[in-house]
């Protein structure tokens, strides 16, 4: 199969050991993962605030990086969402409405791959710690990543997992959202982190690093010790421990 990694922003300019350690992982599979260096934000932003015609721009480009593979995979269920709106986007152009509705077709959240694709529940990994897990919105309520995460956490040796209590909430970001209704945003956040605290955990993870950033910034703010992970940077941890 012909896989391309679509890095998304914050993974690139900020978190690239997020798709570094997908990037091992995979290869423990002999999945060979390319990366199209055009690729540019998938136009989220000017898509939410209304700018249409930007978010086309923007939205053109990733679908003519993509156009030749088999899957994409990302590590972020808002980016991969994002792609499911591109064929609204070209409804008045039939070539890019059909490329669009192909890409929605092969993209792939990173533990969708996994497990849906390649079949993989149990990475081999060792994580001797106490874990919580933040289900970020874009990919628990429009991408549908439930059991996905929990099926490959529950397969890791010396993992303790605590729930999250309420868990669904979410954490204030929403990209602009935290911008333009910035109280409110940082009120939902410290009510997360409250959450978080509940749990005693020493790590938080989850699938989105906008979220994780968002409440890795509060726990910060309070001198909170608590680590803060994606999930593939914790199952390629664990996997170099193993």
């Amino acid at each position: 199969m012909k896989v391309s990694l679509f890095v998304t922003c914050l993974s690139d300019a900020i978190y690239p050991r997020v798709s570094e350690a997908m990037v091992r992982l995979l290869a423990r599979y002999g999945v060979e993962v390319s990366f199209p260096k055009v690729q540019t934000c998938c136009g989220q932003p000017a898509f939410n605030s209304g700018y249409w015609d930007d978010a086309r721009t923007t939205a053109k480009t990733i679908i003519e990086a993509f156009d030749d593979c088999d899957f994409v995979i990302a590590p972020s269920g808002s980016c991969t969402y994002m792609i499911h709106h591109y064929p609204k986007l070209f409804e008045d152009d039939k070539v890019l409405h059909e490329k669009a509705i192909k890409l929605q077709n092969k993209s792939y959240e990173f533990t969708q791959f996994l497990i849906h694709v390649l079949g993989v529940s149990d990475v081999g990994a060792t994580f001797p710690h106490k874990v919580t897990y933040h289900p970020s919105c874009h990919g628990s309520r429009l991408l549908g990543i439930q059991d996905e995460p929990h099926a490959l956490m529950s397969k890791v040796k010396g993992l303790e997992f605590v729930p999250l209590p309420f868990a669904e909430d979410c954490c204030g970001f929403g990209g602009t959202f935290a911008i333009k209704m910035s109280e409110i945003s940082g009120a939902m956040v410290s009510e997360k982190v409250d959450h978080v605290k509940e749990t005693e955990a020493e790590v938080l993870v989850g699938l989105d690093m906008a979220c994780l950033m968002n409440i890795a910034g509060n726990l910060r703010y309070r001198n909170e010790p608590v680590r803060v992970m994606h999930l593939a940077e914790l199952l390629y941890e664990g996997v170099k421990q193993a």
